[in-house]
């Protein structure tokens, strides 16, 4: 909320303040993770302190990996003080366990990646080359 001492933010200037892009700030209205501020008489959005610290909010839950579905349920959480802390708690769990899955996934596409890497001889034409060859064909299949 603005107070009488505040004076209203720019757009570029709650871009800069929350390290986003001016797009960014636009997309989030569009998703409904932040309203839409009022606007002046010339057409230029008048936005407060507050959407700057929610946008930080929704900056560093993507980087932890939370989806913007599931950021706005934390905004969400976040609005209702009575919210126990093992709701969002429970949600960080989950998260956990998502990221732990993508860890697996991934460190089997390194092993499958590196396998076909150490059979590549590396001086052969792309035409024989064995890893090629292996994207070509899934496995089982000629």
């Amino acid at each position: 909320m603005k107070t009488a001492a505040q004076k209203p933010l720019t757009i570029g200037l709650v871009a800069r303040r929350a390290g986003v892009g001016v797009e960014t700030v636009r997309f989030y209205e569009r998703q409904g993770l932040i309203e839409e501020p009022p606007r002046r008489p010339s057409g230029y959005r008048e936005y407060d302190d507050e959407v700057v610290a929610r946008l930080r909010f929704i900056r560093r839950a993507k980087e932890l990996g939370f989806t913007l579905k599931e950021i706005k349920e934390l905004l969400s959480l976040r609005r209702d003080p009575s919210t126990p802390a093992a709701d969002v708690k429970r949600r960080a769990e989950v998260k956990i366990a998502e990221i732990e899955t993508k860890i697996r996934r991934l460190q089997k596409m390194k092993k499958a990646l590196e396998e076909l890497t150490s059979a590549c001889r590396g001086h052969a034409t792309s035409a024989e080359c064995s890893l090629l060859h292996a994207l070509d064909h899934q496995e089982g299949q000629p």
